[in-house]
């Protein structure tokens, strides 16, 4: 069961941000009423002074709910779930269900951040990282999570779970950033489960890399 808002949550994003992606995927997992705001991360919007104000760190994604701002992705994942989701399965509230999706998290910020993200961020915006050193330490991430999605269908367990949401975007999108997905079956198929959930809504593709 999910509280509804009483109105719509208004994201802040870029549609090629794959943490601006994760909110959005949640909002639309949960039904909750959402208004897409884009910014212009080409332009530096997100460094002006009216966007500031919302984030001082100058980065999307960041949310409005009725006058609540909250930035970074994963804290506005804690925040939904804890507010909208009485029935507490997208963030468990036992301590070794909430442990587990806390060290979900963490790999989102920090392993995929540093390596399917990053290998994505030179092909698609152009930055300037090692590619072999971030492809390879994204085929790390992905033997290590193709190993866990053999004893469990989603990252925590039978069903899924914000650690799902944060793990997705990049994951589904590493390809893009000359990541092949190929020797991982098990990651694949929690991939194609997390695509066949109600509401489940995708994030815009590129072509370049592996997907071009």
């Amino acid at each position: 069961m999910t509280t509804q808002a009483t109105q719509p949550i208004k994201l802040y994003r870029h549609p090629l941000s794959g943490h601006a992606h994760r909110v959005q995927l949640f909002l639309s997992l949960t039904a909750l009423p959402h208004e897409l705001i884009d910014i212009d991360l080409m332009k530096g919007e997100h460094k002006q002074p009216a966007f500031l104000q919302l984030n001082r760190f100058g980065q999307v994604p960041v949310i409005d709910d009725a006058g609540t701002l909250v930035a970074d992705s994963n804290a506005i994942l804690v925040y939904l779930a804890t507010k909208f989701d009485a029935a507490r399965t997208w963030l468990p509230h036992d301590p070794v269900g909430a442990s587990a999706v806390q060290r979900w998290l963490s790999v989102a910020a920090g392993p995929i951040a540093f390596g399917p993200a990053a290998a994505r961020l030179i092909t698609v915006f152009g930055a300037k990282f090692n590619a072999d050193e971030v492809i390879n330490r994204a085929h790390g991430l992905l033997r290590v999570m193709d190993a866990e999605l053999d004893k469990a269908a989603f990252l925590v367990g039978a069903r899924p779970t914000i650690a799902d949401v944060a793990a997705y975007s990049y994951i589904a999108r590493a390809p893009e950033g000359n990541v092949s997905l190929t020797d991982y079956p098990n990651v694949r198929a929690w991939l194609t489960r997390i695509e066949a959930l109600p509401g489940f809504v995708g994030m815009q593709a590129t072509a370049v890399g592996l997907a071009a």
